[in-house]
């Protein structure tokens, strides 16, 4: 039963408490300027977070629009067999909600999701009409991130994209068996459908308006022209987990997902209600979109996980896929123990191996294999998979090239590009590395500076890992153990109360005390 007598100040304590588990919002990653007559602005720098204790993001109102549901998932708080308090904004709520809390300079934009409400329309209904009144009758300019909801009609979601500057749908898990064991109400297609849908129009939306978007991954567009067709993922991930809710895998065309095994035509016009026109004249999702996966309430292993992430990066052209530690909140037999602690370390590697998919040209199967399927505790996974390719080390920092730079533990994107200029004015030391931000305490054990190692570091696996492990092993403890220890405030009461003595009271009476 939905709550309607409620104030605003108590549904934004129920509907911010019941949004802290969606990990999935983040920097805006686009530039839109203010313009007169409205308020609130983007920048691409992104936009610095800060999560209160209620789930609130400082700077994004992270907020759902109802915790009413009419799925039952077994991992998630507002299930409709939970006895909690139901209740729901209006899309008036919501406006005066962002627009005073923007006035006062708590927020800089929204990020708007939902449970399911009576049915997937009446709840996108909903959203659309909250995002069409804060862009139209209170002219808000700023970033809005909103998730789609499964199974909503098309045209909801195209009208939608042009309110919006991320859109997202959560993947939840990436196989169809933990799919169906745990959230028997969602289907692959209705997950799937609108994200080729999105990933459709942003690539329509590019096309027409003459610039290629720099957040997102670029399309086959050799062989599927501008709409954003996708290769077929590699067979040897197909068999691993890649199939992600079917047996056709990611990229696997159907009648609900157009884009592969379609004529040019078909794939630009497939799914559209509105004219090329909108398209040419308002950017399309112009941050792009993004998703998230539940790790640890299925026992799917992370090279399941990253083949499903590589897929998607490839085949649907996402921004960004998160990674939500499972936090144990319903008790199930299907679940993990309520008593068990969310999976950090886990979590955390997958994010590193995500941002070496992303950004330094590694594939997952060469971070993972059937034989080793899962992350060493102990190890970030470039340091691992360096320690199993010592082949290839060490490099030789003044005729590397760029991509085998960004393979060596300790150096970064930024750091490469610094060694690649830089060199090209003289030969560089290892002085100068560490002037350029490589962290030299990783990557000395895998370079060379005119042909000689630095001092104390030779090329030998178990001498490596033993001096590599100390420094992971200390972080992996404090990630897993963050919230057993605190900084301690002037502010605390540790009730440390002395009882009071004889000479106490003879200070104080003589004023020394």
């Amino acid at each position: 039963m939905i709550q309607e007598n409620l104030s605003v100040q108590e549904k934004l304590k129920i509907l911010t408490d019941a949004a802290k588990y969606d990990v999935a919002c983040t920097s805006s990653g686009v530039r839109r300027k203010g313009k007169a007559g409205s308020i609130g602005n983007t920048s691409e720098a992104g936009i610095c977070h800060s999560f209160s204790a209620d789930g609130r993001c400082i700077s994004l109102l992270k907020i759902l629009f109802t915790n009413q549901c009419i799925y039952d998932c077994k991992y998630c708080v507002n299930r409709c067999s939970n006895d909690v308090v139901r209740t729901a904004f209006t899309p008036d709520e919501v406006c005066k909600l962002t627009i005073e809390f923007y006035r006062r300079n708590y927020i800089e934009g929204l990020f708007l999701s939902s449970g399911i409400l009576y049915n997937p329309n009446h709840t996108m209904e909903q959203i659309y009409e909250t995002l069409h009144k804060l862009r139209n009758q209170w002219h808000f300019n700023g970033y809005i991130h909103v998730k789609t909801i499964p199974g909503a009609d098309p045209e909801l979601v195209e009208r939608m994209g042009f309110l919006a500057d991320r859109m997202s749908i959560n993947l939840e898990l990436p196989t169809a068996e933990g799919l169906k064991n745990l959230a028997p109400g969602k289907t692959r297609d209705k997950i799937l459908k609108p994200m080729r849908q999105v990933q459709q129009g942003i690539a329509v939306s590019g096309h027409l308006l003459g610039y290629d978007r720099e957040f997102k991954k670029p399309y086959a567009t050799e062989r599927a022209g501008f709409a954003g067709g996708a290769a077929l993922i590699r067979p040897e991930l197909a068999q691993s987990g890649a199939l992600l809710l079917g047996n056709r895998g990611l990229s696997g065309g159907s009648r609900d997902c157009p884009g592969d095994g379609q004529k040019e035509g078909q794939r630009t016009g497939g799914g559209r209600s509105l004219p090329d026109s909108q398209y040419a004249k308002t950017p399309f999702v112009p941050a792009g979109q993004s998703t998230q996966m539940i790790v640890g309430a299925t026992p799917e292993n992370d090279y399941q996980m990253m083949a499903v992430t590589q897929a998607l990066y490839e085949n649907y052209g996402l921004k960004r896929v998160f990674y939500s530690a499972y936090v144990p909140v319903n008790d199930d037999s299907c679940l993990p123990a309520v008593t068990a602690r969310p999976p950090l370390l886990r979590e955390h590697r997958l994010y590193q191996a995500d941002w070496l998919l992303r950004f330094y040209g590694f594939k997952a199967e060469e971070l993972l294999s059937e034989e080793q399927p899962n992350f060493n505790v102990f190890l970030d996974p470039k340091c691992d998979w360096a320690l199993r390719h010592l082949e290839q080390f060490p490099v030789e920092i003044n005729r590397a090239s760029y991509g085998e730079l960004l393979r060596v533990p300790g150096m970064g994107v930024k750091s490469a590009q610094r060694i690649v200029n830089a060199r090209k004015q003289g030969g560089l030391q290892f002085g100068d590395l560490k002037k350029m931000g490589v962290v030299l305490k990783r990557a000395r054990y895998f370079i060379t500076c005119k042909g000689r190692m630095m001092e104390g570091a030779r090329l030998d696996q178990d001498y490596i890992t033993a001096c590599l492990v100390g420094d992971e092993r200390r972080k992996a403890w404090d990630i897993e153990n963050r919230d057993t220890f605190r900084q301690l405030s002037l502010f605390d009461d540790m009730h440390l109360e002395m009882p009071v003595t004889g000479d106490d009271h003879y200070a104080s009476v003589t004023g020394s005390l």
